[in-house]
């Protein structure tokens, strides 16, 4: 009876101890681990998100960017990151492709990270430099086709959302061509805008106003419907490639262990930012919005990770390709 007691004592308190410390959370800054390099579209997205959240937290948020190995070095730092709310990772959907890419993942994508939400999806467009020679979609495949050898891709490196794009279009024109992976879309889209690279496909993110300036060519976007903010690009579809879609979500994670109640009360942090009149106005001006609130839960991003990791890691394995 007296150790029954003492067990019921010592529960109490540690529940009293987790609740004392998640109210006084946050008490220090935040840091949102992106693992691409800064002026990216992920890296827009989490500084727009963070700048929304701190307002709501009353804490200093700073994206702290750790590119490399398509997303995973940034991931594997957040792992391994003390479990009590300040270390936070953001992520796209190479966090659902990374299990399939990588024969010896450093952790484990959908159980070493604890779900805080949704925080939106993002259309994807297919540029080129400003003087590549095609002028349309139909153009452009019959140009590549032609001159296979002498075209490059860009993408952001194994795994990215503009590599899984790029190996998408390569197998609907049953062509393939010569990549060139960068750590993150930002200098990929540097060298594209220089004419080092011929041509890529890139999230609205990071390509509308590029397009909108004229200093880049575009060909389509990879969804049903166009997208608002730029209402004169044909779908992949309407320009002549069928059924051609990919959207990119990202996802805003802890590490495992963090206490329910910090991670109860960054989702609904996050969910208040993503009402942000700002954050919703900076979102449509490069082509995404939030997505709805009750995908920004934790348990939405947990289903939705399961359920993207189950759809590429066929497609993935089918291709036969990976990284060591």
């Amino acid at each position: 009876m007296i150790r029954k007691t003492l067990l019921t004592f010592i529960c109490l308190a540690v529940v009293g101890i987790s609740q004392v410390y998640a109210d006084q959370y946050p008490s220090k800054v935040i840091n949102i681990v992106v693992p691409f390099s800064a002026g990216g579209p992920t890296d827009t997205v989490a500084r727009l998100l963070g700048q929304a959240m701190s307002s709501t937290l009353k804490a200093q948020i700073i994206i702290e960017n750790v590119a490399g190995a398509g997303g995973t070095l940034g991931a594997a730092r957040v792992a391994k990151a003390a479990p009590d709310g300040y270390t936070l990772f953001l992520h796209h959907i190479g966090q659902s492709t990374a299990p399939a890419l990588y024969r010896k993942l450093p952790y484990d994508a959908l159980n070493d990270f604890a779900p805080i939400g949704l925080i939106n999806e993002v259309p994807m467009t297919l540029v080129a430099k400003k003087d590549f020679p095609a002028s349309n979609l139909k153009e452009l495949i019959s140009y590549v086709k032609a001159n296979k050898q002498k075209v490059n891709y860009a993408n952001a490196g194994l795994g990215a959302a503009s590599h899984l794009c790029g190996m998408l279009f390569m197998s609907a024109i049953q062509t393939d061509l010569t990549t060139i992976p960068y750590k993150g879309t930002g200098p990929a889209m540097n060298d594209l805008l220089g004419g080092q690279v011929d041509f890529m496909c890139d999230q609205t993110t990071n390509t509308t106003s590029q397009i909108k300036a004229g200093k880049i060519k575009v060909y389509g976007v990879t969804t049903k419907k166009r997208v608002a903010s730029l209402p004169d690009i044909p779908t992949m579809h309407e320009a002549g490639l069928p059924n051609f879609e990919v959207s990119v979500w990202h996802g805003l994670y802890a590490p495992k262990g963090t206490p329910k109640d910090i991670v109860d009360k960054l989702s609904k942090a996050m969910q208040e930012a993503l009402k942000d009149k700002n954050l919703i106005q900076r979102f449509a001006e490069l082509g995404t919005e939030p997505v709805a609130q009750n995908r920004a839960t934790p348990a939405a991003l947990h289903s939705h990770l399961k359920a993207e990791i189950e759809k590429w890691g066929p497609i993935i394995k089918k291709a036969g390709i990976y990284a060591d």
